[in-house]
């Protein structure tokens, strides 16, 4: 099968691999795209701590395609940039009629999910988003009313509940400072370039709440991935239009570089097979 490898920092080529085989437990899935996530710009733009080259179809992991027996899924999947990939048989969700020719980068659409829920927010709460990429903007269209947050429009401490969705020391000021007394800050962005510093007196002084709404055991990430296609098959996520950008697998490098740059108007790009 053709695979794309991450040779080294901002370089990937397509390579011959091996078709993946199935073990115990799992199935193997004909890759129609991958989305690209944030969180794995680090890995192409190169740390001194990464090894390359990466295995083949590494690190895509937001993956949706057809099983062996026909079924279309998405799936919870690590080797998604080429055109087979594994997965657990509990780590698959169907998509249904409806969403035949969507695409459906699944872990990250159940990322938006698990980050409503967690945030608990009630109804006519007034709620901020900071940071409006790709999860800003899902977790927004699922709350609905949500004030996108511009610098210097809003006023602190005005907001029941503040969803921080860059991962940035900036977002995360910024979503602080957003916070009424007694409210909830919900910590979504992706914080993996160092520490963070927080005011810890305002935080003490106004009795807010902490919400770290990162899921790590895989069978919430389903559960939340089964709620995003049944809302996508209803239409009251329209997925389609949050994925902006599409490219070939020999385009990784441009789809690396389109996640890094961000046009406007970019929300996520996703290697199509």
């Amino acid at each position: 099968m053709n695979a794309s490898v991450v040779t080294g920092p901002r370089r990937a080529a397509v390579v011959d691999a091996r078709v993946p085989e199935p073990g115990p437990n799992e199935v193997r899935i004909r890759v129609e795209g991958c989305g690209v996530c944030g969180s794995s710009l680090p890995l192409w733009q190169g740390r001194a701590w990464f090894s390359y080259p990466l295995e083949p179809g590494a690190p895509g992991h937001e993956v949706w395609g057809r099983l062996d027996d026909g079924r279309r899924v998405a799936a919870l999947s690590y080797h998604g940039f080429a055109e087979w990939d594994l997965a657990r048989e509990d780590e698959v969700v169907e998509l249904p009629p409806e969403l035949d020719s969507v695409p459906f980068p699944g872990e990250a659409l159940a990322c938006a999910v698990n980050v409503v829920r967690r945030s608990a927010v009630e109804p006519g709460a007034p709620v901020a988003v900071v940071g409006m990429g790709f999860l800003g903007t899902a977790i927004a269209r699922l709350l609905g009313d949500v004030t996108e947050v511009r610098r210097g429009t809003e006023v602190d401490g005005e907001f029941d509940v503040v969803v921080e969705a860059a991962g940035t020391q900036e977002a995360l000021d910024a979503a602080s400072r957003l916070v009424a007394q007694g409210g909830r800050l919900v910590v979504a962005g992706f914080h993996q370039d160092g520490p963070r510093t927080v005011d810890m007196q305002s935080w003490n002084w106004r009795g807010i709440e902490v919400v770290n709404a990162h899921e790590r055991d895989p069978q919430v990430v389903v559960e939340g991935m089964r709620e995003a296609v049944r809302l996508a098959a209803t239409g009251e996520l329209d997925v389609a239009s949050l994925v902006t950008d599409r490219f070939h697998l020999d385009e990784l490098d441009a789809a690396f570089e389109a996640a890094t740059t961000r046009r406007p108007g970019f929300l996520k790009a996703a290697v199509c097979l």
